[in-house]
């Protein structure tokens, strides 16, 4: 019983020790004279990257060869967001 109830207090401090581990500063970039959170200026670049990509297609002829250019252009624009993401802050 006594094992039993020491078990317990370890799972329970292990769950509430292991919300701590996310707790670090958002990595930021000094922009302007303020901090700008880097997953924006990520996310800012794979608008513009899939922006980019539709004007690329529509001026190669491609656009009318594909079937859900919404979704191509906006899955282009996500993965160059997060390689950028990948690429500059890491995992």
């Amino acid at each position: 019983m006594l094992q039993a109830r020491i078990a317990a207090r370890f799972a329970l401090l292990f769950v509430a020790a292991s919300g701590l581990w996310g707790c670090a500063g958002a990595p930021s970039i000094p922009l302007a004279g303020a901090y700008f959170p880097a997953w924006l200026l990520c996310a800012l670049v794979g608008v513009v990257g899939a922006a980019v990509a539709r004007a690329v297609f529509v001026m190669s002829g491609v656009a009318q060869l594909l079937p859900l250019q919404l979704f191509v252009c906006t899955a282009i624009g996500a993965a160059i967001a997060a390689l950028l993401w990948w690429v500059w802050v890491g995992l």
